[in-house]
């Protein structure tokens, strides 16, 4: 009997700038894939898929529940979505003045607001109104 086991390994980088540009803070972290994420990524195989693609990125002060964050501040669209091979990488980007405080969740969802999430991380980062931020995620099939 042959037997074939995939999995989906996706990890995270938060990076926080300061206003001059420079990288004051940075984590690399391990993400959870949820189950919406799991029954996206497999509708997506389908002719006809019926459930959205990732379009958008959230972060938050709380702790990800199963399907959404546990206390969402801000969510904005993907800054870049890219495959390559078997790897896609998703950026969502933070200008000054956005999505400031004590973050210690983000999300990638598949619409503008509500949604499902497809996977979730947790960390603690502070983003002062001065400051930038930018996560990178990286979704690997093997």
């Amino acid at each position: 009997m042959l037997h074939d086991e995939r999995r989906l390994r996706v990890n995270v980088l938060v990076e926080v700038f300061g206003p001059d540009g420079r990288l004051k803070e940075s984590a690399s972290i391990h993400n959870t894939v949820t189950t919406g994420g799991k029954n996206g990524t497999a509708d997506q195989i389908l002719a006809s898929p019926t459930l959205a693609k990732p379009t958008h990125m959230a972060i938050g002060t709380g702790t990800p529940g199963s399907n959404a964050l546990g206390a969402e501040l801000d969510r904005n669209a993907l800054t870049s979505k890219v495959r390559a091979d078997n790897v896609v990488t998703m950026v969502g980007d933070w200008a000054a003045g956005d999505g400031t405080g004590v973050l210690t969740e983000a999300g990638i969802f598949d619409a503008a607001s509500g949604g499902n999430m497809w996977q979730s991380a947790t960390f603690s980062m502070t983003k002062a109104a001065a400051d930038t931020l930018k996560i990178t995620w990286t979704l690997t099939v093997n």
